[in-house]
């Protein structure tokens, strides 16, 4: 479903991503994994073509991104849904105003039509009823599951979480994996998950891949990354400093 090709990335002169290859399958959710700062939300909106590469090739769908047109990447972005971290939605829209935005920007779908798909994914993350509540009135899981409404309001192949649990106690992360799962279940999405929350990436991950300084220093099932061998992967995962075993194992 998604293709990276020695994707390079820098900012500002400083490398945020260096030669990054990765494939995604349809209908798998793949987690991506490594510290603050280390390029995960960049490889997101690569991924979604907000961002141009240096240099490498992005494929979604068998479409190479940067070899389309402006019109025909609208068209690839329709194929995706994006749940932000801080849920990005509009304070001075209602949450089923929120939930219909992109249905009244991009089909040509009636008021009644639209009405009844906001009520349909407010119900499937667990919000019935709420169509006229504020933004300002809602916790913040509510704020997210918000959000993933919004997302698959247009019948996504493709959602990407930037940091979905930001922000949340443990028992409300957990209901916010669960709704990650259960949407990938019932709408066979292909799911793309940014998190240094390692208890979401175990729960929700089909595989995870780690990144660290730009680098993708390793990529596996569960399993896989649990039983690493890789220092880099052990300490992250264990919550422990990396920066020293980080030099050396780059120079490595």
């Amino acid at each position: 479903m998604i293709k990276l090709v020695n994707v390079n990335m820098t900012f500002h002169g400083k490398q945020v991503l260096e030669n990054i290859n990765l494939e995604i399958a349809r209908g798998e959710t793949m987690v991506i994994i490594g510290p603050s700062g280390s390029g995960k939300s960049t490889l997101l909106r690569l991924i979604i073509g907000l961002l141009k590469p240096d240099s490498g090739e992005i494929w979604v769908d068998d479409k190479e991104l940067f070899r389309l047109s402006e019109d025909e990447i609208n068209a690839v972005r329709l194929k995706m849904g994006m749940v932000f971290q801080y849920s990005a939605l509009f304070d001075s829209m209602t949450v089923g105003e929120n939930v219909a935005f992109g249905l009244r920007q991009h089909t040509k779908m009636t008021d009644e039509e639209i009405a009844a798909v906001v009520r349909r994914k407010l119900r499937i993350v667990g919000l019935r009823g709420q169509e006229n509540t504020m933004p300002n009135e809602l916790s913040g899981g509510m704020k997210k599951r918000v959000s993933l409404a919004r997302a698959i309001a247009i019948n996504p192949e493709v959602i990407l979480y930037d940091e979905p649990t930001a922000g949340l106690d443990p028992i409300m992360s957990g209901k916010i994996d669960r709704l990650i799962a259960g949407t990938q279940r019932r709408m066979n999405v292909t799911s793309i998950v940014v998190t240094h929350h390692m208890p979401s990436a175990f729960n929700i991950a089909d595989r995870i891949a780690m990144i660290y300084n730009g680098r993708i220093v390793e990529t596996g099932t569960v399993d896989e990354i649990r039983h690493s061998e890789n220092p880099l992967v052990q300490h992250f995962i264990q919550g422990q400093k990396i920066a020293g075993l980080a030099k050396r194992r780059l120079r490595e």
